[in-house]
């Protein structure tokens, strides 16, 4: 096995405000190797974008990295000077944001913004820069003729793929994607997966991919990370398509105030399957099978046979036993909050 191209290790990231430190990435650990596309899942506010960024390196100042390590290709990115990460970013790492109008220069067109990011690695051949922006906008289905255009004048889609062009300007070996597609329609939302899973394929670069749609991230991802109110609450359960069928409902409630946080699991005030362990005890990333899963019922004290109580919270009664699957029912509950609170039920 290849080493790990990104290790992130405890990694807590922190907003400073008057009413205190607000804890946004709560000690999250994960590996991706080389050639490997993790989705990242979860509601508005649980911390997904602060945790691209603060792996990018791009956190400012309210937000401070004040706990953990990113290791990039061996490489402890925590601390390093703007010069230092200007020579890693494009070139090793690259970044698309959400918005291709707002992270594009508007008074630029898309060949000149793709000139300076080739001059600050020091590329100087007219030529070699005209000749690899038009290789880069191809690779991602656009004629080369918009190289003069301005972004204003590009529809939404073709924006965002000349994001996507920019970042393979130097084929990284990594790329972060913040919700890349939230800005399209459902059909060029797959129309651009497609593109981006293609060129992964075919260039083998490493993807970290941030979504609210649970139904792209389970098309093209090889692994899926979940998270809630900060933390990773499951990493590689995928939901699952086989077993009864069972409705889709809505999960009560909203996820907790991060400046006070539950003193126990921070999904139980929602949990149908909550007990009384739940409201004091911070539940550890458990094992189960290949996924990691942060639920006391999977615990080794209580285990796959122990039978929740009645949820003190919203008084709803618990199933006769914990749900088999760990990407359903309360032992999946973040994930399940992911496809009920955003507005769609394949989300």
């Amino acid at each position: 096995m290849p080493d790990p191209i990104l290790q992130v290790s405890g990694l807590t990231v922190e907003y400073a405000m008057e009413r205190g430190a607000v804890r946004a990435v709560d000690d999250v650990s994960f590996d991706l190797d080389p050639g490997e596309f993790i989705g990242v899942v979860g509601e508005s506010g649980c911390g997904k974008s602060t945790l691209l960024f603060a792996i990018a390196q791009l956190l400012a100042p309210p937000a401070e990295i004040t706990g953990g390590s990113v290791t990039f290709q061996g490489r402890s990115m925590v601390g390093l000077t703007d010069a230092q990460l200007a020579s890693v970013r494009w070139k090793d790492l690259s970044v698309v944001m959400q918005s291709a109008m707002n992270a594009l220069n508007p008074v630029k067109s898309i060949g000149a913004q793709f000139k300076d990011a080739m001059r600050a690695h020091g590329v100087t051949s007219k030529a070699e820069i005209g000749d690899r922006s038009a290789e880069v906008l191809r690779m991602v289905g656009i004629d080369p003729v918009h190289l003069k255009s301005y972004p204003h004048q590009l529809s939404g889609g073709m924006r965002q793929r000349s994001m996507i062009a920019m970042a393979m300007l130097f084929t990284p070996d990594l790329v972060i994607m913040d919700e890349p597609t939230s800005a399209l329609d459902v059909v060029a939302q797959r129309s651009l997966m497609v593109q981006i899973k293609d060129l992964q394929q075919r260039l083998g670069f490493a993807v970290i991919f941030v979504t609210h749609d649970m139904s792209l991230v389970s098309h093209f991802s090889d692994r899926l990370m979940v998270m809630y109110a900060g933390q990773m609450a499951e990493l590689d359960a995928f939901p699952s398509i086989r077993g009864p069928r069972l409705p889709l409902t809505g999960i009560p409630g909203a996820p907790p105030d991060l400046a006070r946080p539950p003193a126990g699991c921070r999904f139980a005030p929602r949990c149908p399957q909550v007990m009384d362990e739940c409201l004091t005890t911070p539940p550890d990333l458990y094992l189960v099978g290949p996924v990691q899963v942060r639920c006391l019922l999977h615990s080794p004290t209580h285990g796959p046979t122990h039978k929740p109580t009645q949820n003190l919270r919203n008084g709803t009664s618990a199933p006769g036993s914990p749900a088999d699957s760990v990407s359903s029912g309360a032992a999946g509950g973040a994930a399940g909050s992911v496809a009920t609170d955003e507005g769609g039920s394949h989300e």
